[in-house]
Parts: structure tokens; C-alpha cells; sequence
């Protein structure tokens, strides 16, 4: 079947998609049409929405069916720019194999499981500054005075990029993400500048690191990345950079911020991490699964293919939303709308389970960056801000993709 879908729900609507997420529509499509042709009233075009686990694993596990790099992983902001559209195309997110896999090669290792684990001294150390920097306030903007500091911190450690720098980075970040929301002014034009801006950065941190190599680190891998034989050149190199680093900051801060917004929405949920430190870990498994920091990745079919009972002709977009796929009934029990951060001790592989990270390939390469990081700040966090309470409702991000809250301001008590 090719038809479309009569349940239709403006995914691709900024504005929509900025008031939360719509797991009821979600439901909907996952019980009706789990892989719909929807309207993207955006663009004035038709898409795929994959909404149930198996498609979207399928998808995301046939990149000779499934292509990122035709139309991108996700649309370009601001436009469809054919220059600008070839551009991205070189970021390793928008790679197809066998570029893609060779690329991965050059920063995996800077991110294994035990690469992370040796970073965790300066994580807590750097969380435990961030908390004593708002604990005596009893009062913060939670998103940039919390959430955004500890990626922010360790992505410039990895990267040897000097303290002075952090901000103006961050502020460059926020341009580059922030090109669907109208209240932010950011035109096409801005976020390209922005882009050079991080592209300048790179080359600068690059001529540093080679008067004073630091071995081991992410930037360090960089340089020294090998790809057939080659070294990076200087437009893949600033590439890699502005993916991993962009990324890095964004995710690990949005989850971060909803983390808490959860937490704070279900005081029982809050009061068992209280009472029992060691379910932390398993509560951010829950904070990925429940609310993802993405909301969807696309690819193009790169011939005629079924998925699930509906025929996808070549050409046609394919978007795979991750909120949907995470609160499947079918996999994650009747209770997978409710917020539970004792989830993983009755699913006990649940970090496999969800698909925040994504699957196959594309697979995140900072997963374990990322856990740590979540980890280690609301260790750091939960014992410290006692009775956390939102002060006001949070101000989210306009945009589709991402799911960011701009500004959050809490109250709490210090203990």
C-alpha cells in the first residue's frame, strides 16, 4: 500500500512540535498506520513516519535500501541551499557506507567505554563546581547555569579548547540549532557564519595541538586520523569537529535539562533516588528512554522497498521518530507512557531496548559519553538541590528535530 495516511499529525510543524512532544499522536499512528505517509506541511511534501520499533530498526540497519546522505539526516535549517546542502553532506552523520564506516574509524577509540570511564575524576569534579556554583542561590536558570556546563566543559576538554573559548563556542552552538525558532532571529546567513566561526575555531585549537600535542585526546585523534591511507584534510577535519562537538553539547544538555523536568514533574520518581543513590543509573536510562533528544532521523530509499505492509518508492523520504518507538507498549509493557526510574531493575536491558542512541551504523558514537556525563551530574545534583520546583513553565526550543528547552528556572532547597 502506498496511500496516506488519514491519521495526520504536522510533525514536521515547529511551532507543534515546540509544545512537547505528541505521544498521543504517536499511539495513534503505532496502533493505525506505523509506517504513514504524512504531510509535511513545511515544505509543502510527503514523508514516511516509522513509528514502531522493527521498521525503524530495518531502516536504520539497510543503509544499501536507506540512504542519509541524498536528503541529509535531517533537514538542513534554513533552507535547501544546494551548496550548503553538498556541505553537510560531509559530516559523518550524512554519510552512507563505505565513507561512513572508514570515518568512524578515525574518533572511535576516543570514546570506547574505557576511554570514558578515565574522564569521570574530572566529570565530578567539574559537577560538583557546578552545584556549588547555584546550591546557595536556592533558585537557578537550570538549562544554562546547570545543564549546559558539564557537556560544554568535557566536550572543550576533549577537544584542548581553552576556557576562554567555552562560551563563545556555546553561543555559536545555539545559533547553529536555533535557525527553526523565530524568537531567536537566526537567518540562514547567521548560522553559516556561525559555522565558520567553529570552522576558525578548529583550525586555531589544530595549530595549537600540534606546538602541544596531548596525546589520547579526541582533537588528538583527529589530526592524526588516518582514512585510506590519508590524512584528514583540513575541511574533514573542521567537519568532524563541528559534528562531534555541536552534538556532544546539545544532546547531553537537553537530556539533561528534561532529566530534571521529569524529576521534578514526579516527586515519588524524585524521592526514590533520594532515598537510593544507586538507582541513578538506572533512572537515566529511563530520562533517555522516555524523552529522546532527537525526535527523528530520515533517510532516502534508494530503490522501490516495503517496510512493514506499506510500498516506499524510490526517492521518498523515510523519518524514524525515536519518542514513538520508546514508548511502544510492545516492548516496553502497558506502563511505557508511565515515567518509572526503577524500569531497568525489572527490564534489566533496557539501555538496549530503547533507541535514543539509534542503531546499526549510525549507532551514537558518544553513547557512553553520554550516560557518564548524565550519571555523574544528578549523583552530583539529587542530594544537593533538596525539593526541586519549576518556577514557571520551561520555555522550549522551536524547532522539530530537537526537543531542547531554552530556559528553565527552578527553586530549590540546599542542602
Amino acid at each position: 500500500m502506498t496511500e496516506k495516511c488519514p491519521f495526520q499529525f504536522d510533525l514536521m510543524n515547529p511551532e507543534r512540535m515546540s509544545k512537547g512532544v505528541p505521544f498521543d499522536a504517536f499511539k495513534t499512528l503505532r496502533e493505525k498506520c506505523p509506517v504513514s505517509l504524512q504531510d509535511d506541511t513545511i515544505r509543502n511534501a510527503s514523508y514516511w513516519a516509522v513509528t514502531k520499533r522493527d521498521d525503524l530498526d530495518f531502516v536504520s540497519k539497510h543503509p544499501e535500501l536507506f540512504s542519509s546522505s541524498e536528503n541529509l539526516a535531517h533537514p538542513q535549517p534554513g533552507g535547501d541551499d544546494p551548496e550548503g546542502v553538498e556541505i553537510m553532506r560531509q559530516l559523518i552523520i550524512n554519510m552512507d557506507p563505505p565513507d561512513h564506516i572508514k570515518y568512524r574509524r578515525v574518533v572511535r577509540n576516543a570514546f570506547t567505554g574505557k576511554a570514558v570511564d578515565a574522564l569521570e575524576p574530572m566529570m565530578r569534579q567539574y559537577a560538583k563546581e557546578i552545584i556549588d556554583n547555584v546550591a546557595k542561590k536556592g533558585e537557578c536558570e537550570f538549562v544554562s547555569e546547570v545543564a549546559a556546563e558539564m557537556p560544554l566543559f568535557v566536550i572543550c576538554a576533549l577537544m584542548e579548547m581553552p576556557s576562554d573559548d567555552r562560551q563563545k563556542f556555546s553561543d555559536l552552538v545555539d545559533i547553529m540549532i536555533g535557525m527553526d525558532d523565530p524568537e531567536l532571529g537566526v537567518t540562514t546567513e547567521m548560522g553559516q557564519l556561525a559555522a565558520a566561526q567553529i570552522f576558525e575555531i578548529a583550525m586555531n585549537l589544530a595549530v595549537q595541538h600540534k606546538i602541544n600535542p596531548t596525546k589520547g585526546s579526541v582533537l588528538d585523534a583527529l589530526l592524526n586520523g588516518v582514512v585510506e591511507g590519508e590524512a584528514l584534510n583540513e575541511f574533514e577535519f573542521c567537519t568532524f569537529f563541528l559534528i562531534l562537538i555541536a552534538g556532544g553539547v546539545e544532546t547531553t544538555r537537553t537530556a539533561t535539562s528534561h532529566g530534571m523536568r521529569l524529576l521534578i514533574e514526579h516527586p515519588a520518581e524524585l524521592q526514590k533516588l533520594v532515598d537510593d543513590p544507586t538507582l541513578i543509573p538506572d533512572a537515566v536510562e529511563e530520562i533517555l528512554r522516555f524523552y529522546p533528544s532527537f525526535n527523528y532521523m530520515q533517510r532516502t530509499a534508494k530503490e522501490d522497498v516495503t517496510v512493514g505492509d506499506m510500498q516506499i518508492p524510490k526517492g521518498d523520504i523515510v523519518r524514524m521518530y525515536y519518542p514513538s518507538v520508546n514508548h511502544d507498549p510492545e516492548i516496553f509493557g502497558d506502563d511505557s507512557e508511565v515515567f518509572d526510574v526503577s524500569r531497568a531493575r525489572r527490564m534489566t536491558n533496557l539501555r538496549n531496548e530503547h533507541r535514543t542512541f539509534g542503531i546499526g551504523q549510525h549507532f551514537c558514537l558518544g553513547s557512553h559519553l553520554a550516560r557518564k556525563e548524565l550519571v555523574v551530574m544528578f549523583e552530583e545534583l539529587i542530594p544537593r538541590l533538596r525539593n526541586p520546583r519549576l518556577v514557571g513553565a520551561p520555555h522550549n526550543l522551536v524547532s522539530n528535530f530537537i526537543p531542547a528547552i531554552k530556559s528553565m528556572k527552578i527553586a530549590f532547597d540546599a542542602a
